[in-house]
């Protein structure tokens, strides 16, 4: 392992690299990185560097947002096959079909999509921003949202934004943690506070202490006085730097309805290996290519999400 950073270093000072990282992938890939977070931070910070390569070691359309807001530099992924359930729950193709069948309706997307629906989109938004960006349109304006329908139904009842209509998909990762096991966690650390991501199905977001973007959920951790122990329900990635972060505190992951390893893990984040990454840099490739009309408009729908939250004072 240690050869392999040796040799990821190395390559990146040659390529002129910047290496990003997702909270989602492995503590040993985390370490290695330039900068560790969320999806669209991560590329709005490649696009300041002056790093003629980018290594994205995320899904594929993180990737993507980052060709988009860099199309000057290159972009590899270290393992094209790492994809994402949410993202391929909506294909550009029926969202169009979807968005056709209803005219008249703004349509904003959540940043976990392809390329091409980000091209099809008005808003793209984040899960750390995604209510701000609804509640600032008008409230008789018509909404499109998706892909994701858990987020969408959190927007919906904290908004109480009932002329909106939202996309069937989701994230497998989030679907699928147990209420159940959950809650006798709870009875096993009664102090423990739960920390959700609003990817989560309603009822476990109802019995959360606070429920926020990954970000937004590490940054809750750390600087929570109130108690030391957290049960933490999104992908376990992000763990590493909770306990990076705070070492003196206990996390929890919360476990999947039918779990044998007791955690949830995104199968296709686990796909990215230092390995992987040491030989994306090597070959230089593969490498992210997102057609220039596509990539145009994709960045339209995300240009206007920072100028929105430029007027809120979001960023």
């Amino acid at each position: 392992m240690e050869a392999l950073k040796d040799k990821i270093e190395r390559l990146k000072r040659e390529r002129n690299a910047v290496i990003l990282a997702h909270y989602y992938t492995e503590g040993e890939v985390q370490d290695v990185a330039d900068f560790v977070g969320d999806s669209l931070a991560l590329s709005q910070r490649a696009a300041t560097t002056d790093a003629e390569v980018i290594l994205f070691a995320g899904v594929h359309f993180m990737g993507e947002t980052a060709k988009i807001l860099s199309p000057q530099k290159t972009v590899l992924m270290p393992d094209m096959a790492a994809g994402c359930s949410l993202a391929d729950s909506c294909r550009a193709e029926d969202f169009a079909a979807f968005i056709a069948a209803h005219p008249g309706h703004t349509v904003i997307s959540y940043v976990n999509t392809t390329a091409e629906v980000k091209a099809l989109t008005d808003i793209v938004c984040t899960s750390s921003n995604a209510v701000q960006i609804v509640e600032s349109l008008p409230k008789d304006e018509p909404v499109i949202f998706g892909p994701d329908r858990n987020l969408g139904n959190y927007i919906r009842n904290i908004t109480g934004r009932e002329n909106m209509l939202i996309w069937d998909g989701a994230c497998h990762v989030h679907e699928e943690f147990s209420l159940e096991k959950i809650l006798e966690l709870k009875k096993e650390y009664p102090q423990a506070k739960v920390l959700t991501h609003p990817e989560c199905k309603r009822p476990i977001v109802l019995v959360s202490d606070y429920v926020g973007s990954t970000a937004g959920l590490l940054k809750f951790a750390v600087q929570d006085t109130s108690t030391d122990t957290y049960i933490v329900v999104t992908e376990p990635g992000v763990l590493h730097q909770m306990r990076k972060a705070a070492p003196e505190k206990t996390f929890i992951p919360a476990p999947p309805m039918d779990s044998t390893c007791g955690c949830n893990n995104c199968s296709f984040m686990k796909l990215v290996t230092l390995r992987k990454m040491a030989d994306a840099l090597e070959r230089m490739a593969p490498e992210i290519v997102v057609p220039e009309q596509t990539r145009v408009r994709a960045e339209r729908s995300i240009r206007r999400m920072l100028e929105i939250s430029q007027k809120l004072g979001l960023v």
